[in-house]
């Protein structure tokens, strides 16, 4: 994202402020250079590289190498490892080993992006980092130590604890709301321990700083001079630089007769600053985005500059030097005060103005955020695929080394899409277009590897090739004059036993499902709500952990009524007239029961529109209505705030959508759909929006108790008409006191309570959405599950609502120039499970339910013939079955060649290797993530440790010999992790001890509340 578009106008207005107190003792500045990089946003990553990227990593090396005093600190990985990889010689490369070993280069935060943390998954989040700290460490050695998220919108407190867990001594933030930040900055309270998390507390907290006022970029005013200050090399030019090496605002170079006046205007900044923070150490950020293309004119300039300033040390006042963000860290921790600490709060929602909530970002491109979340559980599925087709032996013919290159591109790919101009949907639309490509290209290699791994493992023979789909995607099995029917292989990748109903789309109404024994299953037929010609066939599929289910499904032969076959019965369709929003009801006299074991929905004949859901097992009843309504956006400056990617202003509340609704009840033996559909216009011919409910007829037994238990929603949304922003809005007579809870990246609820604001409340009670949001009163709690981000809100008690679509276009010049306009003419399919009951039974349901719905069953399918071999019977490996609170976060094999010891390491690294040739990948190596689901307190029975051995429940992998701990990322030997200590205000201990790391070679561990351990694992060969 670019620098902040109030930032030279305010600036020049704190200039005029009276400087508050100073800290004690001379003043201190580290100048620390870098260039911001954004991987996407306006420009592809191809532009960006050919236009200013690959220049700064070649002038930064060259530059640094002229200076011994000069630094630099770099932060996203993926620009530099396309650097390193298709651009730098030699030579280059060894000047970056060497600045590395001197520590004049360094690498932040090391992740492949600088990724979003409001509508980001934290599965996707430890992979992106994952992903660039495994390629640092290979290539260098090197283990960052400390976070630069300076340009995430808003803060979320999932982030210090992950930040924590992969070895950081300190985090680094900047965008926070603009008054909170202002209140920080006055009571000098921006620097702190954060405890992100409620249950881990202080075993996982870290030092974190807030950048001030002027955020990552230096002050651009300069008084002397009608340009730009401190950027020298001026703006990057698109798409090619310049051929003259004249770029636009050029500051003015520093000459003998400026330099006192660039001097003056540096000191006085400095000062500035320092007054905001308790301790005489400044961190002066030079640089902004693409900056230091030309490292060579920056330092030319900045070099005499800053020796200017040293040589009136003492009439300034203060000191500068060049540095890395770790001698500015160090500097503040050897200072030894006392700071204060934040509890697990978050910085969510972010607003850079009163008029400037930065909220409507949580919904924009919904169908980006539902694309990227798709390749992420496809990705967890593969990994997992593969890993058990590894251990405890290859069971194929398929190259392990073309398996490991699908997984990684794709890995690549979803890491990418996490950077915070990527899934935030903020992005130009052709690089929209750049992410979708990637992501697609990924996915459809992972899809092969699935194929092939579906055709070694196959229980029967065949010529037919094997096709597969994602978790997300319902595959449509068309029927010519070639096959009968398909053999299907359903893949769980989680480590429970999974009970649901899996969907395929046939061409056919009449057709039989056996299982591997030639048994026939629990399914149903039923019109397709895709293709009016087709047919959804459901199957009921129970699954064991990292296990497969084989049907198959044929066309019967000859006639019914002379085959054994048993055909799956049809589901009966009841249609009923469409109804005006504005239709009396005759309250309750005309109501549809919709049941199953767990609840009963209420629906009313007189309007079309749910009326109460039952919440069977407490026999207590909720009055809820859904409906579609829009709030209209505008898209005149001149008329007041608008709405874009970014930014959510509505300049009133929202309007119903629709004027009619139609509804049918698709009822079966398995389940019963009941499909509404809302029309725009009673004269439109087709709908603008639509709500797909299923209950799922099984028991609430223990496998089929998350099954019973949820009510599965489908949306479509749009197209929208010009300058609309569509919300789903929940309405109950719940008594929420409008209280509403959201989750930070899928791992932790924050309460939201409503708040009042002078101007610009509804979009500043906006919050992200990523896995889970509820309402409750004393009796109930309703709770939302999502397969993708959104944004979500109370506006009113009882109510919820979720925005599920944007379309936008304004005359903002800033939004002209770059194409940020968010015209998005899309439909979205989305989804949302709903859970409705008492606390303790929805407590004990939602995160075991959030992880089901993100992981649903793998589905490939091949074609079957009629010579074709009976079913074998089942060929499953031994399933791997975790407790029920504890989620199998990754299962994969990373493929890194590094030792386990980091010395050896080391010396292998200091003995050199050609760098032409990669080092082979190691697919001995298994890389496991565990995470306690659950926080202390919130269950009786699932917040409790568990205990358990990781040979016993691994079993099914193999032998295993060997287990490591290792940081979340994999780079350290937990044992060998010494995070700093930060001193902190005295208080009551909270918690429990943290958890010891396992011993090398123990196998029995111990997993408390909310903790994410990670292992290295070593089976038998």
């Amino acid at each position: 994202m670019g620098p902040l578009r109030w930032l030279p106008l305010l600036g020049q207005l704190l200039l005029l402020r009276p400087p508050a107190a100073q800290p004690a003792g001379p003043i201190q500045a580290f100048v620390v250079p870098h260039s911001h990089m954004d991987v996407g946003w306006i420009y592809t990553v191809q532009e960006s590289m050919r236009s200013y990227a690959a220049n700064v990593y070649t002038t930064v090396v060259a530059e640094l190498t002229r200076g011994q005093q000069r630094r630099f600190i770099a932060v996203e990985q993926e620009f530099f490892r396309l650097w390193w990889d298709g651009v730098a010689s030699e030579e280059q490369k060894h000047q970056v080993r060497q600045l590395l070993d001197e520590g004049r280069l360094e690498f932040v935060l090391g992740g492949q992006v600088m990724h979003d943390e409001a509508v980001t998954h934290l599965d996707d989040q430890i992979l992106q980092l994952t992903e660039g700290h495994g390629f640092l460490y290979e290539t260098f050695g090197i283990r960052p130590q400390f976070s630069w998220h300076v340009d995430p919108f808003g803060a979320s407190a999932t982030t210090p604890t992950l930040f924590a867990l992969a070895g950081f001594n300190a985090h680094l933030i900047s965008r926070i709301d603009y008054d909170l930040k202002d209140a920080l900055q006055e009571a000098q309270g921006l620097q702190f321990v954060w405890r992100g998390s409620p249950s881990l507390s202080e075993q996982q907290e870290i030092f974190t700083h807030t950048m001030d006022f002027y955020s990552y970029c230096s002050p651009s005013h300069i008084s002397f001079s009608n340009r730009s200050g401190f950027y020298w090399n001026g703006l990057a030019v698109f798409p090619e630089p310049p051929p003259d090496g004249v770029y636009p605002n050029m500051s003015e170079p520093v000459t003998p007769a400026n330099i006192h006046l660039y001097a003056e205007t540096l000191v006085t900044n400095i000062k500035q600053r320092a007054a905001w923070f308790r301790t005489p150490h400044v961190l002066w950020p030079w640089g902004c985005d693409k900056q230091f293309f030309n490292a060579s004119v920056q330092f030319a300039n900045m070099d005499p500059l800053l020796e200017y300033i040293n040589n009136h040390s003492a009439q300034y006042g203060i000191s500068v030097q060049y540095a890395t963000l770790s001698e500015y860290f160090q500097a503040l921790h050897a200072f030894n005060t006392t700071w204060g600490i934040r509890d697990h709060r978050d910085f969510l929602p972010y607003s850079s103005e009163p008029l400037q909530a930065w909220t409507g970002f949580y919904a924009s491109r919904s169908t980006l955020k539902g694309l990227a979340r798709q390749a992420s559980a496809m990705l967890y599925a593969g990994e997992s695929m593969f890993t058990r087709y590894m251990w405890p032996e290859p069971r194929g013919t398929m190259d392990p080394t073309w398996a490991l290159q699908q997984l990684q591109q794709l890995r690549w790919a979803v890491s990418e899409v996490q950077h915070h101009d990527a899934i935030t949907g903020t992005e130009s639309p052709k690089v929209n277009d750049m992410y979708v490509e990637h992501l697609r290209i990924g996915m459809l290699g992972v899809r092969k590897l699935m194929a092939s791994i579906a055709l070694d493992r196959s229980p029967v023979s065949g010529t037919g090739a094997p096709r597969s789909i994602g978790p997300q995607v319902t595959p449509v099995l068309s029927v010519d004059t070639g096959p009968v029917g398909y053999f299907v292989s359903v893949y769980n990748p989680l480590a429970w036993k999974v009970t649901t109903i899996i969907t395929l789309t046939v061409a056919f109404p009449h057709v039989s499902v056996t299982d591997e024994l030639g048994h026939p299953v629990s399914a149903q037929i039923q019109n397709s709500t895709k293709d009016p010609s087709a047919y959804d066939l459901l199957i009921l599929t129970t699954i064991p952990g990292l296990s497969y289910r084989h049907y198959k499904v044929r066309r019967p032969r000859g006639d019914r009524a002379h085959t054994r076959e048993l055909v799956v019965p049809t589901a009966s369709t009841l249609k009923f007239s469409l109804k005006l929003r504005n239709q009396t009801s005759r309250e309750g006299r005309s109501l549809l029961p919709v049941t199953n074991d767990c609840y009963t929905l209420l629906f009313d004949q007189d309007t079309n529109m749910l009326h109460s859901i039952q919440e069977r097992q407490s026999n207590h009843t909720v009055r809820m209505t859904q409906e579609f309504l829009e709030y209209r956006a505008n898209g005149d400056v001149k008329q007041g705030p608008v709405s874009d990617n970014y930014q959510f202003a509505p300049n009133r509340t929202a309007e119903p959508a629709w004027e009619a609704v139609g509804m049918e009840v698709v009822a079966g033996p398995l389940a019963t759909e009941i499909r509404q559909y809302f029309y725009r216009n009673v004269t439109d011919w087709d709908h603008t929006y639509a709500i797909h409910s299923r209950l799922a007829h099984v028991h609430p037994s223990r496998t089929g108790e998350m099954l019973c238990q949820r009510i599965e929603q489908q949306y479509r949304v749009g197209p929208l008409e010009l300058n609309r922003e569509a919300i789903l809005r929940t309405s109950s007579d719940l008594d929420t006191q409008q209280v509403l809870y959201s989750d930070n990246n899928g791992y932790q609820m924050q309460q939201r309570p409503y708040k009042a604001f002078k101007s610009n409340t509804i979009a500043r009670n906006y919050y992200p959405m990523v896995q889970s949001a509820f309402i409750e009163d004393a009796k109930s709690r309703l709770v939302l599950l999502a397969e993708r981000a959104h944004g979500v809100s109370s506006q009113g008690n009882g109510q919820v609502e979720v925005m599920l679509h944007r379309r936008l276009w304004n005359n903002m010049a800033w939004n002209l120039q770059y194409n940020l306009t968010l015209n998005d003419t899309s439909v979205v399919h989305s989804e949302l499970w709903l859970l409705l009951g008492p606390k303790p039974i929805t407590s004990a349901l939602r995160p075991r339910s959030g992880v089901a719905l993100q992981h649903k069953p793998v589905v490939l399918f091949r074609e079957l013939r009629d010579e074709e071999a009976p079913v074998l019977g089942s060929q499953n490996p031994q399933a791997v079955t975790l407790p029920p609170n504890i989620h199998l976060q990754i299962l994969s094999i990373p493929g890194w060649n590094y030792s386990r010891s980091h010395a050896q390491h080391l010396k292998k690294l200091r003995r050199g290797h050609s760098e032409k040739q990669k080092p082979q990948a190691n697919l001995r190596r298994v890389l496991l993530r565990l995470h306690h689901l659950y926080e202390a307190g919130e269950d009786p029975v699932l917040s409790q440790p568990v205990t358990m051995d990781l040979r016993v429940v691994l079993g099914g992998l193999g032998s295993v010999v060997a287990v490591e701990e290792r940081s979340l990322t994999g780079t350290w030997n937990v044992q060998m992790m010494k995070r700093w200590h930060w001193r902190t205000k005295t208080g009551h201990p909270r918690g429990r001890p943290a958890s010891l790391p396992a011993s090398p070679g123990d196998s029995i561990i111990t997993v408390y509340p909310k903790e994410i351990r990670t292992f290295f694992l070593h089976f038998q060969q």
